[in-house]
């Protein structure tokens, strides 16, 4: 269920009513979508006059004309407008809008599951190649990362559909904690393997004795930077996705990531042949570094979900008035509080 579509999609909104709803089609949808805007803003049930504070695109651009401030009141305008929209659209609108738009992310979401497991199939052999061909800690960071990815997605995969599948009689709040508890462990276990790394390179910079530079091994370079374009696409189709599933964030993280990681790869790679050869234990160090600090971010936020924390503001808002204006019998609230229930609210 989408996070407008919490138990408040039970209640009777005062706004227009429609003799079938929610539609049946997607011209319907689009239609009583439409009739609803245009009734929110026109003749609905407004007893608070927001309606009033409504500016229209001719009074936007006026405020837009004022000097240093006016793109700023433009903005701010913008935002009360869509607020109010919001607030004055029927409830039964925004559950039909939210289950829209989970149906039309359904195959796209699929798509980037299924495309990051096979590419990171590839590729994680493709770096294992480059990693032991040139014998390169920074190759070697990305390489241990890639290797990773593939029973990441896996995971992610099997944890998906198990949580779909819950028995809501023994597990009543369902299985999307079950996908937050996948996404805190797998971000555990890549901070472990990075701290290896860690160690490796500082052991790698305290030791050596060698030469001033290392060998070049071109082909491991391509196979790097293959994976880097590869990873780079990816990245740009799950960013489109990325709010839409947390599926599709945790690997959108994890594209964004490896681009980091396989390009600075490259660079420190490069560097420890042709400049210093210390350029290449201090990639992997840094390389390594980064990732820990990533997830570690990543695993925080995903613990806030997990908790509880408060849903965002405008949420709050729009529940606020859906429940005053529930009812004419309905005087004055007391105490709201939503919060997440991992990606939806509760």
């Amino acid at each position: 269920m989408s996070s407008t579509a919490i138990q408040l999609e039970t209640l009777e909104s005062p706004g227009p009513s429609y003799t079938a709803y929610p539609p049946t089609s997607a011209a319907s949808l689009k239609f009583a979508r439409d009739v609803e805007v245009r009734s929110a803003l026109s003749g609905s049930s407004d007893p608070y006059s927001f309606r009033s504070a409504f500016k229209s695109d001719h009074e936007l651009s006026e405020l837009r004309k004022r000097n240093k401030v006016g793109k700023g009141l433009e903005k701010y305008q913008r935002g009360q407008n869509d607020l109010i929209s919001s607030l004055l659209k029927p409830m039964e609108a925004h559950t039909a809008e939210a289950k829209e738009a989970e149906a039309e992310d359904r195959l796209p979401v699929r798509i980037a599951v299924w495309a990051s497991l096979l590419s990171n199939i590839a590729l994680s052999a493709l770096q294992l190649y480059a990693a032991i061909s040139s014998g390169s800690l920074s190759l070697l960071a990305t390489c241990i990362d890639s290797v990773f990815d593939p029973g990441s997605n896996l995971m992610l995969y099997w944890l998906h559909k198990k949580a779909s599948k819950f028995d809501t009689n023994k597990w009543p709040v369902g299985g999307s904690r079950l996908e937050t508890i996948g996404n805190i462990s797998y971000g555990a276990l890549m901070a472990a393997v990075n701290l290896v790394i860690l160690v490796e390179s500082i052991r790698a910079l305290v030791d050596h004795g060698g030469e001033e530079t290392n060998e070049l091994h071109v082909p491991s370079i391509i196979a790097v930077a293959t994976a880097f374009g590869v990873k780079f696409a990816l990245f740009l189709y799950c960013y489109a996705l990325r709010n839409s599933s947390s599926q599709v964030r945790m690997l959108w993280e994890d594209h964004r990531n490896d681009l980091f990681i396989n390009g600075f790869g490259i660079l420190t790679s490069t560097g420890g042949a042709k400049l210093k050869w210390w350029l290449d234990p201090c990639g992997a160090l840094i390389i390594a570094l980064g990732v820990m600090i990533s997830w570690t971010n990543t695993i925080y936020g995903e613990f806030e979900l997990l908790a509880g924390k408060s849903a965002p503001h405008d949420f709050l808002q729009l529940v606020i008035y859906k429940a005053a204006t529930f009812s004419d019998e309905i005087r004055a609230l007391d105490t709201v509080r939503a919060y997440h229930e991992h990606r939806k609210y509760e």
